[in-house]
């Protein structure tokens, strides 16, 4: 007998799935395999993927039979630093999910068939194929339609952005309420018992909510949140930098305010030209801040991405020219009368100092890394 050849059928990695995993961990993510194909076979796919480096050792990786003769705390042990488990069963798939959930993880599992459905209902998150079976689409949270690794990236990264404008959101409007609380609270003490007329108030509180809520809540999302290391999902979502922020910025709003009512009402008149001026910079402070609140938490530029929101800048153009209308047109209706143009180049370059500020601490940031 003569050998004329031999051939091999190989099911290649999608060229999508290596650059995905790497951003997964890099983001903080632990990508583990868990299969039931053989050691070597798991480990060569693994190490394709970049699951498992080249030069790492095979205590990376364990089997199911291994794994079953172990109790529960050594298996915990095993099951963390092991980045393959092969020839896993549907019950090896389930205990480990349930020992990740039991040490404090958060745990996504992904699958495609019925030996899967149990991990995948056991998970935090479950993740199904779009070409999987229906017993493991039902288990699942979600189904990924076009089957790709690459997508679960995304829906990290998209999820992440959405908490993290929803934080941008929370810190323009808190920012805006603390400092437009205590004016009106210190407003009678120092003599002026309206600082803000009840209409100039409805447009702050349109400015604070629907329009913030447009431009901030719609950012597009950023691959810089896929930097940072995953948050505790019992952290109050207004951390510890939003809250320095809130306050910090807040207290500077709130005495330069005390300051220039102080000023105005040095000769115990104050004029609608005055409170038109006072009004007028208020609301230029918080536009201004609404770029600072855009890039919270990101180390670039309040202008470095604002050309892919258009609603942002769209949202932000309505503000600036409706709050010259309604100072220049608004009359008595919201107690302003017209500001020079002298006036308005001092207000729009004196409060743009705000963003002008945050934009050196942002260069800092990113040129010396402080988080």
């Amino acid at each position: 007998m003569i050998l004329l050849g031999f051939v091999a059928i190989a099911d290649p990695v999608r060229e999508e799935v290596p650059p995905a995993v790497q951003i997964c961990q890099k983001a903080g993510v632990k990508v583990k395999m868990i299969t039931g194909d053989s050691r070597l076979t798991a480990m060569e796919v693994a190490r394709e993927i970049g699951i498992m480096g080249e030069n790492e050792h095979n205590d990376y990786c364990i089997t199911g039979n291994k794994l079953r003769e172990l109790d529960d705390e050594a298996a915990l042990a095993v099951v963390k630093t092991a980045k393959v488990i092969a020839r896993a069963r549907p019950q090896d798939k389930q205990r480990i999910v349930q020992l990740l959930q039991a040490s404090g993880e958060v745990v996504a599992v992904t699958g495609d068939g019925t030996n899967d459905a149990p991990a995948l209902n056991q998970a935090q998150v479950g993740l199904s194929m779009g070409s999987g079976t229906s017993v493991a689409k039902e288990a699942s949270d979600i189904i990924i339609l076009n089957d790709s690794f690459a997508s679960i990236e995304n829906g990290v990264m998209w999820g992440r952005s959405l908490y993290q404008n929803i934080q941008k959101f929370i810190l323009f409007q808190l920012t805006i309420n603390v400092a437009a609380c205590g004016i009106a609270l210190l407003g009678p003490f120092i003599g002026i018992n309206l600082p803000f007329t009840v209409i100039q108030l409805l447009w702050v509180n349109l400015i604070m909510d629907t329009f913030a809520a447009l431009a901030l809540a719609t950012e597009p999302p950023n691959q810089k949140v896929m930097e940072k290391a995953p948050r505790n999902p019992e952290e109050f979502i207004i951390s510890q930098p939003m809250t320095v922020s809130i306050f910090s910025v807040a207290s500077i709003f709130l005495v330069f305010f005390v300051g220039f009512l102080l000023y105005i009402q040095q000769d115990n008149v104050v004029t609608p030209y005055e409170l038109s001026l006072f009004f007028s910079t208020f609301v230029m402070l918080q536009f201004w801040n609404m770029f600072n609140a855009k890039c919270f938490g990101l180390r670039e530029s309040a202008f470095s991405s604002i050309s892919k929101n258009g609603s942002f800048v769209a949202i932000a153009a309505f503000i600036f020219v409706g709050q010259i209308v309604m100072v220049q047109y608004g009359g008595d209706v919201f107690r302003t009368v017209p500001l020079s143009l002298r006036d308005w180049l001092i207000i729009i370059g004196g409060t743009s100092v705000v963003l002008w500020v945050g934009e050196i601490w942002r260069m800092i940031q990113m040129r010396f890394k402080v988080s």
